[in-house]
């Protein structure tokens, strides 16, 4: 998307690349020889070639990866000035991905270098624990702070909501709000500092977009209602991009969140439900399955009613999920070694 034509842009003009969320984890990443290199933050991907920004400007580069280190919007990248093109990419300090589509259930890279994810859900029957539940495994997996976002705010009580809400996870922050408001930017200034980076997901209809206009203080995104009879509403983003608020925050806008499958999120589901956790380790058996095994911790806490049943139902969907996408990763990394041995084998005959 072109953002000029909203007085935004991909890479306005800054001084330092501190602007662009350049950290001093980026900077120790760098060697003597990588002084006359050129980093870069990328702010858009296409088909053929890369969009990237630097204090000094744009960048265009072809697309140069392969499939096992793909690149993705919010990386950062080390660009050959006098071509350009790229010539690595810097370690992340965070990322968030999904399981793409397909029966190999890869993994899909969203978006990197993210300090917080706004998980937007809306006051209304849009509210789901589970799917909560889902974007919060993944944020933590990922190393991203996630922020719940309850919009609608101004159509019915809030509080239940965000008290629901808050106890999904240890410490999360749920923010009530009105996305067409204009206070709203001032409500979310912690999160919207000058070099932060935020990206948004949630389902449809709850105001993702709107959210993302009234901090922008322009219509940059398509906005569509949600229908009546059960709270929902069409996607309206088509494409991930990155581009900078007035206030000097980037936000990557992650169509792919919508629809979100868990990839290598074990870690996050740990700490989303740090209690279900804790009691597993507790069973008398290390491989206890929390069925009918005896001095099973889980099943105790169920008994004296100490553990909701709904959340362990929750917790053991997302579990589950989690296993299956790890073990079809894992075999398909090994059958990509026996086709690397086999080729490896064929070619070796052939120059006898």
């Amino acid at each position: 998307m072109d953002y000029s034509r909203f007085g935004l842009s991909a890479a306005p003009a800054m001084q330092t690349r501190a602007a662009y969320g350049w950290r001093a984890d980026f900077e120790r990443q760098l060697s003597d020889d990588d002084r006359a290199l050129t980093p870069a933050r990328i702010t858009a991907i296409h088909r053929s070639r890369l969009q990237a920004a630097t204090p000094e400007g744009e960048l265009t580069l072809p697309v140069q990866h392969g499939p096992d280190d793909p690149v993705t919007v919010g990386d950062w990248v080390l660009v050959a000035p006098e071509t350009p093109r790229l010539v690595r990419r810097l370690d992340r300090l965070s990322l968030l991905k999904r399981r793409a589509a397909g029966s190999e259930a890869r993994a899909q890279l969203i978006a990197a270098n993210v300090d917080t994810l706004f998980v937007v859900t809306s006051c209304n029957a849009d509210f789901s624990e589970a799917r909560l539940e889902r974007y919060l495994a993944t944020a933590r997996a990922g190393g991203v702070t996630p922020v719940v976002l309850l919009t609608k705010a101004d159509l019915a009580d809030p509080a239940p909501f965000a008290q629901r809400a808050r106890a999904l996870m240890p410490g999360l922050l749920a923010e009530p709000l009105d996305a067409r408001a204009p206070a709203t930017a001032d409500h979310l200034a912690p999160w919207l500092a000058r070099g932060q980076t935020v990206a948004f997901a949630g389902s449809s209809g709850v105001g993702k977009s709107t959210l993302v206009n009234t901090l922008a203080g322009t219509d940059l995104l398509a906005t569509q209602g949600i229908r009546e009879d059960d709270a929902k509403g069409r996607h309206t983003t088509t494409g991930r991009a990155m581009f900078r608020l007035p206030s000097g925050a980037w936000v990557i806008d992650t169509p792919g969140m919508r629809e979100l499958g868990l990839a290598e999120a074990g870690e996050g589901i740990e700490a989303v439900f740090p209690e279900i956790e804790a009691l597993a380790r507790a069973c008398r058996f290390s491989d206890c399955a929390h069925e009918t095994e005896p001095g099973c911790a889980i099943r105790a806490a169920l008994e004296a009613g100490t553990l909701d049943p709904r959340r362990l139902a929750r917790w053991r969907k997302l579990t589950a999920e989690d296993a299956r996408t790890a073990e079809t990763a894992a075999q398909r990394r090994a059958r990509d070694r026996a086709f690397g041995r086999m080729v490896r084998e064929a070619t070796s005959l052939k120059k006898r």
